[in-house]
């Protein structure tokens, strides 16, 4: 079993920066990548950026690309989205999730593509 818990979302303006952690425990063979999702109010939950496990590879969503930038620390075993220049729309429960698949190989915008998934952190961005 795999837990991954994220934190360090809160309630900012719009312009502010943010960075959420996620704590993720690893398997003891093979390794795991890591992305963040969000989701809005009734709306479906969104790819936000993905990473492999030594930080190596990023993907991004066009939504925040140039904005939030992943990353990892192996010795913490935590990743990182560092979120800047927020924007109301932003607003969302973000969640961190892992996969045992490199993420060369699968689609990563899919949710079905992450095996294992985080509680949600909250992230208002008021204007």
């Amino acid at each position: 079993q795999v837990h991954v818990v994220e934190s360090g979302g809160g309630l900012v303006q719009a312009g502010d920066s943010l960075r959420l952690s996620c704590a993720a425990s690893r398997r003891t063979f093979g390794h795991l990548d890591m992305g963040w999702f969000r989701q809005a109010p009734g709306k479906e939950r969104e790819f936000v950026a993905a990473i492999t496990w030594n930080g190596g590879i990023t993907r991004y969503a066009d939504s925040v690309k140039g904005r939030f930038a992943i990353s990892v620390d192996n010795a913490k075993n935590t990743v990182y989205l560092q979120m800047n220049s927020l924007r109301p729309e932003d607003t969302a429960v973000y969640y961190c999730a892992a996969t045992t698949k490199p993420i060369q190989t699968i689609v990563v915008v899919r949710t079905t593509s992450y095996d294992y998934w985080g509680q949600g952190t909250q992230v208002t961005v008021s204007s």
